[in-house]
């Protein structure tokens, strides 16, 4: 077995030597490895015996080993410490050398007053020595590197630049700055022992004034480049000349105006005005007095006038020439455009006043002495302010006040203000005019006045009328909602909320259409109507009005109309129907019931006038064979009889008769057999059919018709059938002993047959029901008839394109008139 140990030692100062190993080696051979075994007891433990001290003595061996290894060790380490030690005392007497050289450098930097910055290589943070109270006299703390803080910003941004360039190209620099509080500071930059130095040393003696020379210098030089650029961009001419009066510099303006460039007119002393000007300029600078003179000048060919300004200075003059001429055009289009402004504000209605800066009025309108009713000879005599005021006071169109020189005052606050000001006054005569007081950039105020009282009326009444909308709205049973253009419910009435059952407070959140939509779903199933809805209020083109009925899950019927508005935004409505539609519904299922009935009673009317009319053809003919000779005598009871069946037979064949008239009139299938009819002779025929009654009664009849009536178109069955139940109609309605008058009249384009009785007359409020079928009324006559006389009157009448008119009242006798038009060539079927 081989057991190494290696001691190292190193050097504390120079790190270089070796390291030194202590190897120390034992070899341990075992007794017997060779041995032959053993042949006894005896032999055994011999041989054991002999085995146990070879083993104290390796360890023996082993023992003594390490311990001339730690004496070794120990005699090293005593070396190393004694050499440490030393090279200890070298170094801290190089440290002591070290410190006392940097003592005298700090001494030096610090014996004139300066900075020094260095960056280290590849470092920036930067190192600081020296008085920073250099660059700010009052905060030495101040941080050197941040120069905007004691340089002016140009100073500044050169000396960060070269900074710059040191620490990055290695260039050095040196240039003196002047802080911001006037200190010159000399700059110096450049690379030492690979650092980048900066040293800022304040500047004293001569260096010092020859700094602050370079500096005013400088001031003088931007201020000279300043005035000079000026005066080259100034559109006016000027020049300077020296002490012998020659020229010295010109700028492009005078140039321009001698045809010439700068330096030519200097150098060839080319003048702008004439000699005699220039005498009377020489003799002010000599006078060492300023001259001021409007002066003629030939420019580019054009005669122009100038106003000169000639200035002595130390060496010689200055002066500029200003073009007079274009100042006097513009004062005159000034002038002009001032007369065209005041002839505008002469045509407002807005009076207008205009005070100078002397309060003295300067200008009015047409429409501020008409609003005041103010003679234009006071005004021409420009009133100052507070006189027209007084003036206005005392003819009492001012608003009352209590402090009226308070008032006032306030008033005339506006000639010290720079803001328009606005004031209400309601005058005594109840106008409330609108004032705006405006101080004008020259001085003085411009007042404002608007008659705005019918504003104000139309704004009481627009809101009055905006409240009754609203309350109407709110009152409403009708539901009606409101959506904007997004979408949203911009307003509703509670109506709309009950119908749709919806909480107020969901619907005061301006809801979007498709949350109303969704609680509408709770109440109907109607998903088309719905989505019709919504399309009309979120659609962008296309948006067409849309009515629709929505039936509700309860039951109830809604009439649904949406309606888009030109701004955008859908009204949208709901109607309970529910009542109507029900009464709709009766009402069609009981009209679909009279129809039938109706039909019923036409079939039964045509039927039965058809089953009466043969046996009434019957009795007529038997009772006249019973009235003929050769049938047989009779006695005068007989006869009697006899004629009271056929009077009876003849009224009852009329009846049925009249009864078939309407019935084809009221099936539409009647036609008019049009033709001339003789006016005369169809009174007269009619007359004849009342004949018997008129002798049984002993009514007279009267009849009035001019000799040269002549004809009209007609069907003159039906008129003679009319004029027959007219004048029946008159002679049982008239008392006995009584006059029934029949006239006729023509017209333009009618005829007119009028029928007068002396009977009871006709209640009010029985004329519309004396035209109805089966509608009869005796009126205390003996009168008694089934009531369709005046129904066939008017039918026929009507079919003719006439008209029928009642004039009567109780107890004053009937007039009714029948109206034929005129000249009527074509056949009309009569209307259901």
């Amino acid at each position: 077995m081989q057991v190494v140990i290696r001691a190292t030692g190193s050097n504390l100062r120079r790190r270089k030597r070796a390291q030194r190993t202590l190897t120390a080696t034992f070899s341990l051979t075992p007794f017997a490895a060779h041995a032959a075994p053993p042949t006894s007891v005896a032999d055994s433990i011999l041989l054991l015996n002999a085995t146990i001290q070879h083993h104290e003595y390796a360890a023996f061996a082993m023992t003594v080993g390490v311990l001339v290894f730690a004496v070794l060790c120990a005699v090293l380490l005593a070396r190393t410490r004694m050499r440490a030690d030393a090279n200890a005392d070298a170094q801290q007497q190089e440290i002591t050398v070290l410190r006392g050289a940097i003592e005298r450098a700090h001494t030096l930097i610090n014996a004139e007053p300066q900075v020094l910055v260095m960056w280290p290589p590849n470092a920036e943070q930067a190192e600081i020595t020296g008085d920073a109270g250099i660059v700010a006299a009052t905060d030495t703390s101040l941080d050197v590197l941040d120069f905007d803080r004691w340089l002016d910003p140009e100073a500044a941004r050169m000396l960060a630049n070269a900074v710059e360039r040191l620490r990055a190209r290695g260039e050095a620099f040196a240039f003196p700055v002047q802080t911001i509080s006037g200190k010159p500071i000399e700059t110096d930059g450049r690379v030492v022992g690979g650092r980048a130095v900066l040293r800022l040393r304040e500047v004293s003696g001569i260096a010092r004034k020859l700094a602050e020379a370079v500096q005013e210098n400088r001031k003088l030089q931007q201020q000279m480049d300043g005035l000079r650029v000026i005066a080259d961009s100034g559109s006016f001419p000027i020049w300077l000349r020296d002490d012998t009066g020659r020229l010295s510099y010109v700028n492009e303006a005078y140039a321009a105006a001698v045809e010439s460039t700068p330096a030519d007119a200097v150098a060839r002393g080319i003048e702008l005005l004439d000699q005699g000007t220039r005498g009377e300029l020489k003799l002010g600078v000599s006078a060492g007095t300023a001259y001021s003179k409007r002066v003629p000048a030939v420019v580019a060919g054009q005669r122009r006038a100038f106003d000169v300004l000639s200035i002595p200075i130390a060496r010689g003059s200055v002066a500029i020439a200003i073009d007079a001429s274009e100042a006097e055009a513009l004062r005159a289009e000034i002038k002009r455009m001032v007369d065209a402004h005041r002839s505008t504000l002469d045509q407002l209605a807005t009076a207008v006043a205009i005070f100078d800066a002397q309060r003295r009025l300067s200008f009015y309108n047409n429409a501020y002495r008409t609003l005041w009713d103010l003679d234009p000879a006071f005004l021409d005599q420009s009133p100052s302010d507070s006189a027209l005021l007084d003036h206005l006071r005392a003819a009492r169109r001012l608003p009352e006040q209590q402090d009226f020189r308070q008032w006032r005052t306030q008033l005339h606050e506006a000639y010290q203000s720079v803001d328009a000001r606005e004031y209400e006054w309601h005058l005594p005569d109840g106008r409330t005019l609108r004032v705006v007081t405006t101080p004008n950039p020259e001085g003085g105020v411009t007042y404002l006045f608007d008659d705005v009282t019918e504003r104000l009326e139309m704004a009481r009444r627009f809101d009055a009328l905006i409240r009754v909308q609203g309350e109407t709205l709110d009152n409403l049973g009708e539901a009606v909602a409101v959506f904007a253009s997004d979408g949203r419910l911009r307003l509703s009435n509670p109506a709309f909320g009950r119908m749709w059952r919806l909480e107020g407070a969901d619907l005061a959140n301006r809801p979007h259409i498709e949350a109303i939509i969704a609680g509408f779903r709770r109440m109907t199933a109607d998903e088309e109507g719905l989505q019709l809805l919504r399309g009309c209020v979120t659609s962008l083109e296309g948006r067409t009005p849309i009515e629709r009925r929505i039936e509700r899950n309860d039951g109830g019927i809604l009439d649904c109309a949406a309606q888009p508005l030109p701004d955008g935004a859908t009204l949208v409505s709901f109607i309970d129907v529910s009542a109507s539609v029900n009464v709709e519904r009766a009402l069609v299922e009981r009209n679909e019931a009279l129809v039938a009935a109706d039909r019923l009673k036409e079939a039964f009317l045509q039927h039965m006038s058809y089953e009466l009319r043969s046996p009434l053809t019957n009795i007529t003919g038997f009772a006249y064979f019973l009235g003929e000779e050769k049938t047989g005598p009779l006695n005068e009871r007989q006869r009697e009889y006899l004629g009271y069946i056929t009077y009876s037979t003849n009224a009852l064949l009329a009846i049925v008769d009249n009864i078939l008239d309407l019935a084809t009139l009221e099936a539409g299938a009647m036609t008019l057999d049009l033709g001339p009819i003789d006016i005369r002779k169809t009174m007269q025929a009619a007359a004849e059919g009342v004949q018997d009654r008129l002798v049984k009664d002993g009514i007279t009849l009267k009849l009035h018709a001019a000799p040269e009536i002549g004809t009209f178109v007609g069907d003159e069955r039906r008129v003679r059938q009319v004029l027959f139940n007219l004048l029946s109609n008159a002679v049982g309605f008239s008392p006995q002993g009584g006059v029934v008058t029949l006239g006729v009249q023509r017209q333009p384009d009618s005829i007119s047959f009028s029928v007068s009785d002396q009977g009871p007359g006709i209640p009010e409020e029985l004329k519309d029901k004396v035209f109805e079928w089966f509608e009869t009324h005796s009126g205390g006559s003996r009168h008694r008839g089934v009531g369709l006389g005046l129904s066939l009157v008017r039918s026929f009448v009507e079919l003719h394109g006439g008209s029928v008119h009642i004039d009567s009242a109780a107890g004053r006798g009937t007039t009714v008139t029948c109206t034929f038009p005129d000249k009527r060539q074509s056949s009309h079927t009569a209307a259901a």
